[in-house]
């Protein structure tokens, strides 16, 4: 079973998932703070290269678990053309509303 995206409790998190979800990049680039960062499996990563290829170029699609931390740390089957599904971990931190930092990896 999966959580809705307009049921997620932290409004930020929403915010990114419903952009990512739509393939929208104006409306995720809105969803990140200035200087956001993020990591993919423990590795630093270059944010824009990385939502890129990940998300943009390949349709990427997050289908929510579960959430934990007020909605900060998502369980989510992931998908882009480019990987096929996985099973993946998300954790955000949030300032002023906005995304600040993500992390990701294979949960």
């Amino acid at each position: 079973m999966t959580i809705p995206v307009n049921q997620l409790t932290d409004p930020a998190v929403r915010a990114f998932v419903t952009a990512l979800n739509a393939n929208d990049e104006t409306a995720f680039a809105a969803a990140l703070a200035p200087g956001a960062t993020m990591s993919d499996d423990g590795s630093e990563r270059d944010l824009g290269q990385w939502t890129d290829k990940e998300i943009f170029s390949s349709r990427g699609h997050m289908n929510v678990e579960s959430e934990a931390d007020g909605g900060r740390v998502l369980v989510a089957r992931y998908r882009n053309d480019t990987w096929g599904e996985m099973r993946t971990k998300w954790q955000f931190t949030v300032e002023g509303g906005k995304v600040a930092r993500f992390e990701t990896g294979q949960a």
